[in-house]
């Protein structure tokens, strides 16, 4: 889908779909953007209903962009393409999400070979294929679900203070110094991202992966750290839980964003699994994209 924007304005949309495989459980999903405080828009997001190879495939993801937005504009349109592609994405999944995250990155830094400044994005994706969930993290956005009642993430923030992280990066040959906060080189705030081409190869595209059972999972929030930055992964949760809505849920948490000082461009995608539809309605019904000024 494509989005407009004006300047300042919160937007948001969302829509319904089916699972594969099953005309009974439907779920739903809302999402919401805002440039915020910052003086350019850097944040991008997908969401995506497709037929890969016979099977419905949903395709969630959130991407915040640092340097300038280029990054996660291509992520945006050249993501879950190339992983649909992918020949093995239904029969391994894991292992075309690494190999498609990898291509995508490759492919851009390629088309970046012109470009003076750097620049590079992160990305939280979420791939939804019959009951089973991937999710796929490089960066500091974040995927939280909410499971029997309880915030449970279901990604770890790449920073370059984490151990594991650090110990990659000395041993590329690459160091971690305090500007600020912790940054690879002095320069960048999180340890993996797409681009960034002066930090190769310390920072890099690869994403950690988990996949989970839908079942007892009751949503989803996936967001940029313009909202983790102020609301903690309990707080998120519980808002959502107070609204019947994806897309309502999705604007309430970055208006509580806003209001708790966040600086950052705010984007969330909530998805649904707890609702119960009517049987008729249409696939990708309730697509909306509303705009309001906070």
């Amino acid at each position: 889908m494509t989005h407009k924007s004006e300047p300042g304005a919160l937007s948001s949309g969302g829509g319904i779909s089916f699972r594969t495989g099953s005309k009974d459980e439907s779920f739903s999903y809302g999402y919401a953007t805002f440039k915020g405080k910052r003086a350019s828009m850097e944040d991008f997001f997908e969401t995506r209903i497709a037929e890969v190879d016979g099977q419905m495939v949903s395709f969630f993801g959130v991407f915040d962009g640092h340097g300038g937005a280029r990054t996660a504009e291509y992520l945006k349109s050249h993501l879950f393409k190339n992983l649909s592609d992918h020949p093995d994405f239904i029969k391994d999944t894991k292992s075309a999400i690494v190999e498609s995250f990898k291509q995508t990155d490759d492919n851009y830094l390629s088309e970046e070979k012109g470009h003076q400044k750097d620049a590079g994005s992160t990305a939280s994706t979420v791939v939804l294929l019959g009951n089973r969930l991937f999710v796929a993290n490089v960066g500091d956005s974040r995927v939280v679900a909410c499971q029997s009642g309880s915030a449970k993430p279901l990604s770890i923030d790449h920073k370059p203070d984490r151990s594991d992280e650090r110990q990659r990066i000395e041993k590329a040959g690459g160091f971690i110094i305090w500007a600020g906060t912790w940054r690879v080189g002095g320069v960048l705030a999180v340890s993996r991202a797409f681009g960034d081409k002066l930090l190769k190869p310390y920072v890099v595209a690869e994403p950690e992966i988990q996949e989970e059972d839908i079942e007892g999972m009751d949503f989803l929030i996936i967001a940029s750290d313009g909202l983790w930055n102020v609301v903690s992964n309990k707080d998120a949760v519980e808002i959502v839980q107070r609204i019947n809505g994806a897309e309502s849920a999705a604007r309430k948490l970055i208006e509580e964003a806003y209001s708790r000082g966040s600086s950052d461009n705010i984007t969330c995608v909530v998805v649904r699994f707890d609702i119960s539809e009517p049987s008729d309605i249409m696939f990708g019904a309730g697509d909306s994209d509303k705009y309001t000024s906070l």
